[in-house]
């Protein structure tokens, strides 16, 4: 039996195991062979694997079904863009298959290389060594085997991956179809818009042509409609008639023009008939017979006496039954009437040397046009102001001609001067409130309000118009507390 010497193992270094050929490549066992071990029955089992990890099958089914879940819900040009990325990527998989095919066809090399040399080895070995060499030699054809399964697999996965390739390529094509139906039919309906457009360009040049023809009698009846509009506007708008009141002012004045060359030419028609007393013919009534206006007894004779030397008194003079009312302290030659006297005739006394001369108007006095639109306005306004002056206070002239302010409010009256107040009293049998009965030109804009007993103011405003329609718009609201506001004496004769 031959002895085995301790450098039996240096010596099949050396002689037993033959070259490998320098152009062989042997790829690192880490990056290109995993781990292997034998398990029970000879059974190759993999070290290192990880459950993980998908195979490159269940990869691509997975891509597969995520493209055909969203194709439902993407646009076609995202659609279109996905397959192409699909399509890049099956190709991407192809070259990979082909270079895992080069690795496999190397890896099948080097496996027939070891087997051959442990064969050789093999023969030259004995005892424990060469069971070693026996068990080397199964599993590099353990190997061999595992290597040739997953080579079949790895066809098989080819042949998956070209055959989704080839449906990615189709649907691309598909994809690349249906955008240009799109825009196709996009560009359709664009060319049918743009026509529709000029359709109804067409239809409303043709309509403005007919509304040209039927224009000017479409104006004539919308300008109709807008001035019966205004005129309804204006019935139920106090402040539009306001303004109206104002447009018309010019005819108003040539009203009152008209008005006095009508009395002028009654006058003389009556002196041109004669009078049994020739003693009327010295003077006569000159003013415009209205509201708002003064009256002047003035002479018309050289031989007539100075009014300052004789008695003046004025009455009101009812149209029915004649019956004569005396204005308690007009007996100036100048009265101005007051919202009393419209609808009544006015009559001067005028007594020198025991004689009477009787000037009497041609008749009764007229309303102020406008005026009763106005206060009607005034009425439905909780407290009405208007600027005066302050002329006279208690019988004394006052020589301050500072603005004050006169409130007319539905319980009561007030005049004040800035924030002060000088004056104010609620509405009562005490309380006097008329017209100036006297005083010059300026008669017709002044009022004399008697707010108590010992307190008197006589008060200038900026019109007539307002003269008057605060002495209407007090007896009215004075009128709703029960309570007959007029000036001295004029409260007897209106209840009598």
């Amino acid at each position: 039996m031959t002895r085995i010497s301790r450098t039996f193992g240096d010596t099949m270094k050396k002689e037993a195991v033959p070259a490998v050929s320098a152009d062989v490549i042997f790829a690192s066992t880490s990056s290109r062979f995993p781990s292997y071990r034998i398990g029970s029955n000879n059974q190759i089992i993999d070290a290192k694997e990880n459950p993980k990890v998908l195979s490159m099958k269940e990869v691509v089914a997975r891509e597969t079904a995520l493209l055909l879940e969203q194709q439902q819900r993407l646009s076609v040009r995202d659609l279109a863009s996905k397959f192409e990325k699909g399509l890049a990527a099956a190709a991407k998989l192809s070259e990979e298959a082909k270079l895992r095919e080069a690795a496999s066809l190397e890896k099948h090399v080097l496996l027939k290389k070891l087997r051959d040399a442990l064969e050789s080895l093999k023969g030259r070995v004995a005892g424990r060594n060469k069971d070693d060499v026996v068990e080397a030699i199964a599993m590099v054809e353990a190997l061999a085997v595992q290597l040739t399964q997953r080579e079949g697999e790895l066809i098989q996965e080819k042949a998956e991956v070209k055959k989704l390739a080839n449906f990615l390529k189709q649907a691309s094509q598909d994809a690349k179809k249906l955008v240009d139906e799109e825009r196709a039919f996009a560009r359709a309906e664009i060319e049918n818009a743009r026509a529709a457009v000029q359709r109804v360009e067409e239809a409303l040049q043709e309509h403005e042509k007919m509304s040209r023809a039927t224009g000017k009698q479409d104006l004539e009846e919308l300008m109709k409609e807008v001035q019966e509009a205004r005129r309804i506007i204006m019935l139920h708008q106090p402040s539009k008639v306001m303004d109206m009141e104002h447009e018309l002012w010019a005819l108003r004045i040539q009203l009152a023009e008209k008005s006095k060359r009508s009395l002028l030419l009654q006058k003389e028609l009556a002196r041109s008939k004669g009078v049994k007393d020739n003693l009327s013919n010295l003077y006569e009534l000159d003013g415009a017979e209205t509201l708002g206006s003064y009256l002047r007894i003035k002479p018309c004779s050289d031989i007539a006496p100075e009014l300052s030397k004789c008695s003046i008194q004025w009455y009101r003079v009812s149209s029915e039954g004649g019956k004569k009312e005396l204005i308690s302290g007009a007996c100036k030659s100048v009265y101005a009437p007051e919202p009393f006297d419209v609808g009544r005739s006015l009559q001067a006394e005028i007594i020198y040397d025991g004689q009477l001369i009787k000037l009497t108007t041609t008749g009764a006095i007229d309303p102020a046009a406008g005026l009763g639109n106005y206060v009607e306005a005034l009425v439905r306004k909780h407290d009405v102001e208007f600027n005066v002056i302050v002329t006279q206070m208690n019988g004394v002239d006052q020589p301050s001609e500072s603005i004050h302010v006169l409130h007319v409010v539905k319980m009561r009256m007030k005049l004040r001067k800035g924030k002060t107040a000088i004056a104010k009293e609620y509405y009562s049998s005490a309380m006097q409130l008329c017209g100036v009965r006297g005083g010059g030109n300026a008669a017709a804009q002044a009022l004399f309000w008697l707010a108590k007993k010992g307190f008197s103011v006589v008060l200038a405003f900026e019109s007539e118009r307002d003269r008057n329609a605060a002495i209407m718009l007090a007896r009215r609201f004075a009128f709703d507390c029960n309570i007959m506001l007029a000036g001295p004496d004029d409260r007897t004769s209106l209840e009598t």
